[in-house]
């Protein structure tokens, strides 16, 4: 056979990691420590003289946690031998830590990413290339977080199945630069599975993303198989100008996930060889190889810079629960460091399980892999139960070490006749304007005074202790049979406070005045003469504070918002949903659960799809006090047995909190959640979301050809403009979709696309649209948070995204002691 080149293929042999989709998870982590010793006991028998037809076997570790977990269950002779074939070359270790979803955020992800090069390193080898597997993009600071682990290399397979490579070009490399300008040499491999079905993998292959006439003699004639699939392969890259004379290839043991090392791959490459080879030469490599080949070869090389968004993000809506937990335990690791940056109270063990048990939800394995077609199955619900654990633990994990820091700084547990002086803290490096908030609990008492509810704001005050300010607050019930405090204050980078909370000397009484505008029941429906002079209003039409005048609608619900510091709308005009209405997408299974999601590909819904809006049915205001007001909007919804929009607006500050409030049904069918985020600056802005280890504007910052329907977020997202920003801090729900919510055709990212970036957004609550891996019960009771901010100060994205997570981290206020009261003290006194 004539071909215009010859061509050598370098095949990588590994194994793929997916923590769950095969087996339990603890199943898999041991899976993978006997894969290494497997891939041991063949280099041995080679090396013994007792498989001679093995010579030239190579194997390549997918990630650092495979050999994390072999080191602490290996005895030692299995542990010197690896050092020895990893230090000659002939194993190799990925300097990639799992393969995760953008969840994770940059502190932790580097923290594993060092420990696992550290560990290898201890070996007596440096690990200077990674790869991933199964994974459809990365947040643009993994190129950064690679770098500044001394990993220079990044092999890439990609899973086209619902997502696609970027460069709109498979099997090429570029140099990806990092934010911070340094770079990467990735090459955008197949499929990790594709030296299987090219038949490289005797009785270890099948057709998976090959379709062919050659699919049913698979088994029956393999090396001829092999023979049309390889030489086709070759001939379709040579037509596309394929520029070199080399070609990677990855190949497992058999064709599946977490599967064995395979040494007959070497058999079929010498019969291969002996045939073929002065047209195509095959030999196996181990990753650091074949990136020693391409960097000989990598003059024309281009380099691209932005972020490489992933095309399996969405998964992380299926499990909304897990996430808003996960999602939890990241403040409290940030807080953790913020209240004790040198460590010198935390837990180390502590933190470093949760470290792991974050990492571990992390990673991209959902769950197993008959999660749609069988959702009933015990494995299927044993691997969820196991994966929405790993969050629980995270969560239980990074509290206890909070705690311990807490009680360090002065917090006590319930003390009775307890005084109420509280520590209020700003952990930020920033000087902090926002509230507080700390429990009064049902049975305390007020100098000997039970105070009823209607009498709590009237009765009693916040008190600086130091400054004896009177601080403004406002008491109210909670549904754990207590009282929250909220209270306003201004602190200093770092600075804790203590106040107080006390009857006041001079409480106020309710007289009634003008009682022909107010009810007996203090009702107000009549607007009054000097409305518009007026600080501060609430109703359920209107709604007006020191910076913000709000109104509401009885068919939409939040009509304006306008910004009185600019008197800008703070609501796009172009809004086809107003703000947070929920819209509810089914589509009908027409042909079985599987099939149904399948055919979607990369759209995440049909032309068939039904789509609802919310329809507003009550405004009712909850609140009116010296802080806030909470006013509570009331939709029906298709597929919800409950959907509402709490909105606690804040009298004298630039922010507006929400929560959704959401009682949702149980479907098979496809389905997806998404409420309106439909806000803007009001004049000429920029979006900027935040992902992992950067901030980047959608359609802008991107990688040629990637992903641009929707974005996995850190804290939040801003639209900036020279003048101001607006802060949209996401909570609980890290998702958003952009554009249109219609089925239509996708559209990837382009340079510098403008009109992208001014696209309409949505918090995408949660989805179902995934047929394997994913959770497709979304049955439930939820509460999904956000906050909305704006300042003139918001008018660079930095600024505007730190907001975002000062937003959702803010204060910490907890109870402390006093000697007169505290049993511990009185004791030490009377010994």
């Amino acid at each position: 056979m004539f071909m215009k080149k010859k061509m050598k293929l370098f095949v990588v042999h590994h194994s793929h990691t997916d923590i769950g989709y095969t087996e339990r998870q603890e199943k898999i982590e041991r899976y993978h420590v006997d894969f290494i010793k497997q891939a041991i006991d063949i280099l041995n028998l080679i090396h013994e003289g007792n498989a001679a037809e093995w010579k030239g076997f190579r194997w390549t570790c997918e990630n650092t946690w495979q050999v994390e977990n072999f080191l602490k269950s290996a005895n030692d002779a299995y542990i010197n031998d690896f050092k020895k074939y990893i230090q000659n070359g002939e194993i190799d270790v990925s300097g990639n830590y799992l393969n995760m979803t953008e969840l994770v955020d940059q502190e932790v992800l580097n923290r594993k990413l060092k420990a696992g090069v550290e560990l290898v390193e201890s070996l007596g080898y440096k690990p200077t290339s990674a790869m991933t597997a199964d994974i459809n993009g990365y947040a643009w600071g993994y190129a950064e977080s690679l770098y500044q682990n001394g990993v220079e290399n990044l092999f890439s397979c990609i899973h086209p199945h619902h997502g696609l490579f970027p460069l709109n070009q498979k099997q090429t490399p570029f140099y990806w630069e990092s934010p911070e300008g340094n770079k990467v040499l990735v090459w955008v491999g197949d499929h990790y599975h594709v030296g299987n079905e090219l038949g490289l993998v005797p009785n270890g292959g099948t057709s998976y993303t090959i379709r062919d006439e050659l699919s049913l003699k698979v088994h029956s004639e393999p090396f001829k198989v092999a023979e049309k699939r390889i030489y086709r392969y070759i001939e379709n890259l040579l037509d596309e100008n394929y520029p070199f004379n080399f070609v990677p290839i990855m190949a497992s043991g058999v064709i599946s996930d977490n599967a064995p090392p395979n040494g007959r791959i070497i058999e079929f490459i010498n019969a291969w060889n002996e045939k073929h080879q002065e047209n195509i030469e095959i030999e196996m490599v181990t990753l650091k190889d074949f990136f020693n080949v391409l960097r000989e070869n990598d003059k024309d090389v281009p380099t691209y810079k932005g972020d490489w968004n992933d095309w399996w993000a969405d998964g992380v809506g299926s499990t909304p629960l897990g996430v808003k937990q996960f999602r939890e335990a990241q403040r409290k690791y940030r807080l953790s460091h913020k209240l004790d940056p040198k460590q010198e109270i935390c837990d180390d063990k502590k933190i470093e399980q949760y470290v792991d048990n974050s990492m571990r939800y992390a990673e991209h394995t959902w769950g197993y892999s008959t999660s749609v077609s069988e959702p009933w199955d015990g494995l299927v619900n044993s691997l969820q139960q196991r994966k929405a654990g790993y969050a629980t633990k995270a969560d239980e994990l990074i509290s206890e070490n909070l705690d311990l820091i807490l009680a360090e700084k002065g917090e006590v547990s319930l003390i009775p006749d307890r005084k109420k002086k509280y520590k209020v803290i700003n952990p930020h490096s920033e000087k902090v304007t926002d509230t507080a908030s700390v429990f009064i609990g049902h049975w305390e008492k007020f100098d000997e005074m039970q105070l009823k509810d209607e009498e709590l704001n009237r009765f009693l005050e916040v008190i600086d202790s130091d400054t004896k300010e009177a601080l403004p607050h406002q008491i109210v019930p909670t549904a754990s049979n207590g009282y929250n405090c909220e209270f306003l204050i201004t602190l200093e980078p770092k600075e804790e406070r203590i106040v107080e909370i006390r009857q006041k000397e001079n409480p106020t009484y309710y007289t009634a005045k003008n009682h022909a505008h107010i009810g007996a029941e203090g009702i107000q429906d009549i607007q009054l003469v000097d409305f518009e002079s007026r600080k501060h209003h609430v109703s359920s039409h209107y709604v007006e504070t020191s910076y913000y005048k709000i109104t509401l609608d009885e068919t939409v619900g939040i009509k304006s918002i306008i910004d009185k510091s600019d008197n800008a709308e703070l609501i796009r005009k172009d809004l086809k949903y107003n703000p947070f209405i929920g819209i509810y997408e089914q589509t009908e299974i027409k042909t079985n659960p599987i099939e149904e999601r399948r055919n979607m590909g990369r759209n995440r819904k049909s032309v068939s799809t039904k789509r609802y809006s919310a329809k507003l049915t009550d405004i009712q205001v909850h609140e009116k006090g010296e802080v806030y007001s909470l006013i509570e909007l009331y939709y029906e919804l298709e597929g919800t047995k409950h959907y509402s929009v709490q909105l606690k607006v804040y009298n004298d500050l630039p922010k507006i909190s929400v929560k959704l409030k959401i009682h949702k049904e149980s479907y098979w069918m496809p389905e997806n959640l998404y409420a309106s985020l439909p806000f803007t600056t009001g004049q000429d802005e920029q979006l900027y979301v935040e992902k992992t280890g950067s901030i980047v504007r959608p359609g802008i910052d991107q990688l040629p050809y990637t992903n641009q329907e929707f974005y996995l977020l850190q804290d939040g997202l801003a639209y900036v403009s020279k003048q101001k920003g607006v802060a949209i801090a996401l909570k609980d729900a890290p998702l958003i979709s952009m554009g249109n919510l219609e089925h239509h055709l996708i559209n990837l990212s382009e340079s510098e696309n403008e009109e992208k970036n001014q696209e309409p957004v949505y918090t995408w609550i949660m989805n179902n649209f995934w047929e394997t891996n994913f959770n497709v019960d979304l049955a439930g009771f939820y509460e999904f948070s956000y906050h909305i901010a704006t300042s003139s100060h918001y008018n660079n994205a930095e600024d505007a995204i730190n907001a975002c997570r000062l937003l959702n981290e803010g204060l910490i206020a907890f109870n402390i002691s006093d000697d007169s009261t505290n049993i511990q003290q009185k004791g030490k006194r009377l010994q």
